[in-house]
């Protein structure tokens, strides 16, 4: 999948990088990462994992989908990639936009989709803003629109549930 980033339709755009950029991601030291992570705040893939609201949280977010994505799941890098982009433009939203202590994550995996979800307990929506060529901030919601297939806000009756979709090849 091609995308503008950041606006930049006349620019030219970078080049799927294949598993190259999503090794990064699971390299020994990170694996060794990720699994602590899974071990200290449980597998978002089994129940939703609370996250301190604080910036860090976004590296952890980062660990359990790629550790999710690629190992659990089995999925490609560039899917693997995507997903831990767009996890942690959703939980820097949730920590910087919504004043809470923690919030929670959760992925689900369904014929053809995964599913990530960020729930805060803001009532507060976030706002897919314009996006400008020289914009140093504000992207998060249109990387999110660009490379998830779908995406979308659930208002609780304490909060929200953030979330995206991307389909999936089942093996």
């Amino acid at each position: 999948m091609m995308v503008g980033m950041a606006g930049l339709e006349d620019v030219d755009q970078p080049r799927p990088r294949g598993s190259a950029t999503a090794a990064r991601w699971t390299s020994g030291m990170d694996d060794e990462q990720a699994f602590k992570a899974l071990e200290l705040f449980g597998n978002p893939a089994e129940a939703e994992v609370r996250l301190p609201s604080r910036p860090e949280s976004a590296a952890t977010a980062r660990r359990l989908t790629s550790c999710v994505v690629l190992r659990q799941w089995g999925l490609s890098a560039q899917t693997a990639e995507y997903a831990v982009l767009l996890v942690s433009e959703l939980v820097g939203n949730a920590v910087r936009h919504t004043g809470a202590r923690v919030f929670g994550l959760r992925m689900v995996r369904r014929r053809g989709w995964i599913r990530i979800e960020v729930r805060d307990p803001s009532r507060g929506l976030p706002c897919l803003m314009p996006v400008r060529e020289m914009d140093i901030s504000g992207r998060g919601l249109f990387l999110v629109d660009k490379l998830s297939d779908r995406w979308g806000v659930d208002l609780l009756p304490r909060g929200k549930t953030t979330w995206f979709e991307m389909r999936i090849s089942d093996r």
